[in-house]
């Protein structure tokens, strides 16, 4: 778990393990205490939330809990910020004490987790809800699908962290160098970045950067293939992903890959953007912000490009608010999240998150339009974008046990490594994982 700092404008989702001191600083860890039914002490139902920006992305959405007007008979609400350090335990704990909040945001899987636990209240009520007073007709294509298990919809996604390819424009015109369409341009691109001393394959795969998998996994799924095949089954060491590993190998060879990225944090990777060593890159959606200073302007989302069987595809996580069982009233936290979700598009409004969104209104919203980086990502990468689920079916608690495991980090490295081959990388990451999900 990785990615973006704490003072940036907007964070992508749950990755933060790495930013502990820093994501604490700015949102108090709650501690467990309350009255045991998704409620305060004072009986208002409990939404947790967690820091997705600044401070100002915390302060607007607790105006939104804040400003909920219940129905009569139903309870009120209250906000509490979750620090994304050690997030995971502090969800658990207050499951256990029965402490938990009756809603709240969280980490991009823990959803599916929780719910194998027999904690989530499912949403498919609430979807009922959302089809009779249309907003259900307001979301994206396919988002909403990406929450639905065999037992029902685990959560209500509210914002995309989408991998996306970037590419300097200042430094592809000094290079004489073509935005890559496929990977064979990309290849030739990144042969010309060397040139003039630029890496043409961005990457990170240091201590807490999630970057170490994602990238190759968007790799994959680029390629048509996954970690996963249509009816559920790991499916590592399909012909696909060696393909995709093996051309990532390839770049390493030929020097187009940054040889110290094995060991960059993410800080460490938007340095080398801001300092003009990096000319592409599959990166999240806000790199530009990230990075900063005046190289952002330099800094634009390129088409999605093709594998060479002409697939297109990318990894993209939904990050989901959640309503759990031990909750004062099941109808108010479904109300609860309604608000929350009619009036998130002030998020988006004020350029508070990085992330993009699930609501076709706030996507054509005038603020969004004023983003054409973000604009070109929800027209072109959004509509192809997948989980580690890609080719089959949602695999539920399988995403949360893998995303941030050890094993992942490690195949990351092994990607980068002039010693591992492509085969090798893929079989010990599918030994790993079939012992993890087992």
């Amino acid at each position: 778990m990785t990615h973006t700092n704490a003072s940036s404008p907007g964070c992508s989702r749950r990755r933060f393990l790495g930013l502990a001191a820093a994501a604490a600083a700015s949102v108090p860890v709650i501690s467990a205490c309350g009255s045991g039914t998704g409620s305060d002490a004072s009986g208002k139902l409990k939404f947790w939330d967690m820091p997705w920006g600044t401070a100002a992305y915390n302060d607007v959405s607790k105006k939104i809990i804040t400003s909920y007007k219940p129905a009569a008979g139903l309870p009120s609400a209250g906000y509490q910020g979750i620090a994304w350090a050690n997030f995971g335990q502090t969800f658990a704990s207050a499951i256990a004490s029965g402490t938990n909040p009756a809603v709240s945001t969280g980490g991009g899987f823990q959803a599916f987790q929780f719910a194998e636990q027999g904690a989530i209240a499912y949403a498919d009520n609430l979807i009922e809800t959302m089809k009779k007073d249309g907003f259900y007709d307001d979301f994206l294509p396919g988002t909403l699908d990406g929450m639905k298990t065999d037992k029902g919809y685990v959560a209500i996604p509210w914002e995309l962290d989408a991998h996306v390819w970037w590419y300097n424009k200042a430094l592809l015109e000094k290079a004489g160098a073509k935005v890559p369409t496929n990977w064979d341009e990309l290849l030739t691109s990144g042969q010309a970045l060397k040139k003039i001393g630029v890496y043409g394959f961005a990457t990170a795969a240091g201590p807490g950067n999630s970057l170490a998998y994602e990238t190759p996994m968007s790799m994959m799924i680029g390629n048509g293939g996954g970690l996963f095949d249509p009816d559920g089954n790991l499916d590592v060491l399909n012909a696909r992903n060696i393909e995709a590993i093996e051309f990532i190998k390839q770049l390493v060879g030929e020097g187009i890959v940054d040889p110290a990225s094995v060991g960059y944090t993410n800080d460490n990777a938007y340095a080398q953007w801001s300092k003009k060593r990096y000319g592409l890159g599959n990166e999240q959606g806000g790199l530009a912000e990230n990075v900063g200073g005046d190289v952002a302007k330099d800094l634009l989302v390129m088409s999605p490009i093709a594998g060479p069987h002409g697939d297109k595809g990318t990894l993209v996580v939904q990050n989901n608010v959640m309503m759990y069982k031990n909750t004062p009233s099941q109808e108010g936290s479904e109300a609860l999240l309604l608000h929350w979700l009619k009036n998130m598009h002030q998020f988006w409004d004020q350029a508070l998150v990085n992330g993009l969104p699930v609501l076709k209104s706030i996507a054509e919203s005038p603020a969004f339009q004023q983003r054409p980086n973000y604009v070109k990502m929800v027209k072109e990468y959004q509509p192809i974008g997948t989980s580690y689920a890609t080719r089959g079916k949602t695999i539920g608690g399988a995403q949360s046990k893998m995303d941030g495991n050890s094993a992942m980090y490690q195949f990351g490295q092994a990607v980068l490594s002039s010693k591992t081959d492509a085969k090798a990388a893929l079989t010990t990451l599918s030994n790993a994982l079939a012992s993890l999900l087992k």
